[in-house]
């Protein structure tokens, strides 16, 4: 690995560990390993650095995501796999984590990566259930603009209260909870009007 690879690669971690205000340009360089002249040689600074590492981070958590949205299966099926993945819980989303920090959300810079990552995850998550309602496997009632914007504040959310009881359960909780409402039947919407016309032609009978 590169100089520059082991720099973002130890940001990258020191990030998700401790935040950005935690994460000193002294604690990067020994995580990596290098020396100050180093890493000034390949980034202007801690800025700089930090927006590199946030890109990496970013760049994969969608290639993987990526590979639940697009492999076989219907539109449930795939969400089910990408929520429940194997995930490091207790350390939170890399990304999302990001949000709570003052110093990143101040900054333009970084703050970019971090909203373009989670639109993009919202706006992935409403194709998937936009295909799922278009071949009637989901109920046709169902906003996936909506529900994708609810999917992942229920999956971040679940991150926060998993780290607040140091457990996993509440977020397995959360994506049961999820996961169930989806499984409303498809013609749920459809088969409740039909039986309150049905009463009401009897009742006018």
């Amino acid at each position: 690995m590169s100089t520059a690879e082991l720099l973002i690669a130890s940001t990258r971690e020191l990030l998700w560990e401790r935040g950005y205000t935690g994460t000193s340009p002294k604690a990067i360089q020994q995580r990596a390993g290098v020396g100050q002249g180093s890493m000034y040689h390949h980034f202007t600074g801690k800025p700089d650095l930090a927006r590199a590492a946030i890109c990496r981070t970013a760049e994969e958590m969608r290639a993987k995501a990526e590979e639940q949205f697009a492999a076989p299966g219907t539109a449930r099926e795939r969400i089910t796999a990408y929520l429940r993945r194997e995930r490091d819980v207790l350390k939170g989303c890399p990304i999302g984590r990001l949000t709570q920090d003052p110093d990143v959300m101040a900054d333009p810079a970084l703050r970019a990566p971090v909203d373009e990552t989670l639109a993009w995850l919202r706006g992935r998550i409403a194709e998937v259930l936009t295909e799922g309602c278009e071949r009637g496997e989901l109920n046709a009632a169902l906003d996936p603009q909506a529900c994708a914007a609810t999917v992942v504040a229920v999956l971040q959310g679940g991150y926060v209260l998993a780290r607040a009881a140091d457990s996993v359960q509440p977020f397995d909780q959360a994506i049961d909870g999820i996961l169930g409402l989806l499984t409303a039947p498809a013609s749920a919407s459809a088969s409740a009007p039909a039986s309150t016309s049905a009463s009401a032609s009897v009742d006018e009978q």
